[in-house]
């Protein structure tokens, strides 16, 4: 992996040798037509939201027309693909989530090469994960969840959003750290697990904190702890995770990619762009009341971030034989 991430630095700061004048003249013509910024999901989900949210900043910034196009299917990958055979002139850019890490291994033969294929632009935001229990379930603490586990080999099912989604590559992790068995059952889509989480048909769940968090407050689930490094204020009392398992920490985020070889001053611009509108007090305030947080990182801070996520999630997807579903 350390060639990996070699790789991502010198994506970061313009791995293609070209004439410099041209680069620069290029670079500060840009844009000059609108730029699309491509998500690989439909319309209405958490990360076209801030997609949009950015686009309308970055509009705002670069005196420029930023379009979110929305190309779902194949789990992002369709998107992805043809984000990374595009010119690498700027003009099409890729709204990177934590399917694409997970995809990388999940997928034997992916047209593309999320480490190789994409220069690194910008963070734009992370959202965590909350395990979470029907009230029915007996226990209440992580510790306890372990115990039980140990004590019921197989018997626990566990619901997610889809094979090879983050609440399932979650729940895999979980189980290799803690060293317990549990019986994965995904759904298509979190709304349809969470509905049989509430119903006790799944006894538990690594759910992003957003689509949960109000089933939690009103009592309708018992939180167990948070992905997190520290405990989140959103969840008062509730401890994270790493406490009882060191270094478990997981979440979902979007992130702005280009296709390899975008001049590093057109990449340099976006970045400011995007950390600029990241520092505007609405934007933060709305990235919150979706149950996330900011992402502000250098282009190199956010390759290095991708390419610990896609090891991270190779070493379980390979331990736990995952397989497309």
């Amino acid at each position: 992996m350390k060639l990996r991430r070699r790789q991502f630095q010198q994506l970061a700061a313009g791995a293609v040798a070209l004439p410099a004048v041209p680069r620069v003249a290029a670079a500060q013509a840009w844009p000059a037509q609108p730029v699309r910024m491509v998500v690989g999901f439909a319309a209405g989900q958490a990360i076209d939201i801030l997609a949009r949210l950015i686009a309308q900043s970055l509009t705002e910034q670069l005196n420029q027309q930023f379009i979110v196009e929305n190309k779902p299917g194949a789990g992002g990958n369709i998107a992805t693909e043809g984000v990374a055979r595009a010119p690498a002139d700027g003009y099409t850019l890729m709204v990177i989530g934590a399917n694409n890490p997970i995809n990388s291994t999940l997928y034997a033969n992916l047209g593309f090469d999320l480490l190789k294929d994409f220069a690194p632009v910008a963070g734009i935001y992370r959202v965590f994960q909350v395990m979470e229990v029907n009230p029915a379930f007996p226990a209440r603490t992580v510790p306890e969840f372990i115990a039980y586990a140990k004590a019921n080999p197989g018997k626990i099912n566990f619901g997610s959003a889809g094979t090879g989604s983050v609440a399932h590559v979650t729940g895999e992790w979980f189980k290799m750290m803690a060293g317990i068995d549990m019986q994965h059952v995904p759904y298509r889509g979190a709304p349809l697990a969470l509905a049989d989480l509430l119903s006790g048909q799944v006894q538990v769940m690594f759910d992003n904190l957003p689509s949960s968090i109000e089933h939690i407050r009103a009592g309708r689930l018992r939180a167990l702890g948070v992905s997190t490094a520290k405990p989140l204020g959103l969840l008062p009392g509730v401890p994270t995770i790493t406490e009882f398992l060191p270094g478990f920490e997981t979440s979902a985020f979007a992130g702005l990619g280009a296709p390899a070889g975008t001049s590093r001053e057109i990449v340099g611009k976006l970045n400011t762009a995007v950390n600029t509108a990241l520092a505007d007090p609405k934007l933060k305030a709305r990235i919150l009341d979706l149950g996330g947080v900011p992402m502000p990182m250098t282009p190199a801070e956010f390759g290095l971030f991708l390419a610990a996520e896609t090891e991270k999630w190779a070493k379980v997807i390979r331990a736990a034989n995952i397989k497309p579903g």
